[in-house]
């Protein structure tokens, strides 16, 4: 898939999704995130920018990147009309050309899921090397298919965390893992109908 087609596959599922006032941030992001100092965050692939707004009203400097043009004029706009323009700076960005400039003390890429030609691994490996020492990186993925999801393969096989921490090959003398689970919860999708889900999480903490 080309960078043109990236671009028009992602702008067609945001723009058919209807935009909304006020994105609901992911839970796991808010579970782990509350009660940690705020400072630089980078948001990979913002999609609706729920996590964006959410991180910039508790203090956070938010740098929400997606490759979707869609994504990033509604998170820009929703930006300005929430009162927190200076907080959050949207970016279209394509993961697969480069990474955004900058230090972090968190990147969160949740759902960083794309039928593109996506080294997964480079990018998070990239994050990893774009924090500040103590700084995180939460990576959320789906680790089942939600009834609304628009991925319906049955043959998708998602990795479990310490799979993905093995594919990011790290050394533990920089990098140590503070996480790696699957825990399940109850989902509430965009129709109101809910299903229960698996989360696969990883944290890792860059320790120098």
């Amino acid at each position: 898939m080309s960078a043109t087609d990236a671009v028009r596959f992602w702008d067609g599922i945001h723009a058919a999704r209807p935009a909304v006032t006020d994105p609901r941030p992911n839970v796991r992001l808010t579970e782990v995130v509350t009660g940690l100092p705020p400072g630089d965050v980078l948001d990979l692939g913002c999609g609706s920018g729920g996590d964006a707004l959410w991180l910039a009203r508790r203090g956070w400097r938010v740098t929400a990147v997606d490759v979707s043009s869609v994504a990033v004029g509604r998170l820009t706009g929703l930006a300005v009309s929430h009162g927190l323009d200076e907080r959050i700076a949207a970016r279209r960005h394509d993961l697969r050309t480069s990474f955004p400039d900058g230090r972090y003390d968190l990147v969160s890429a949740h759902y960083l899921h794309t039928p593109l030609d996506l080294d997964r691994a480079s990018v998070l490996r990239a994050a990893a090397h774009s924090l500040r020492p103590g700084g995180r990186l939460l990576v959320v993925d789906h680790g089942s298919t939600a009834p609304w999801s628009w991925d319906q393969d049955p043959d998708v096989r998602y990795p479990a965390p310490r799979q993905v921490a093995e594919g990011i090959a790290l050394d533990p003398a920089t990098w140590t893992v503070e996480r790696a689970d699957s825990p399940r919860r109850i989902a509430t999708g965009p129709d109101g109908n809910t299903a229960e889900v698996t989360d696969h999480i990883l944290i890792v903490r860059r320790t120098a």
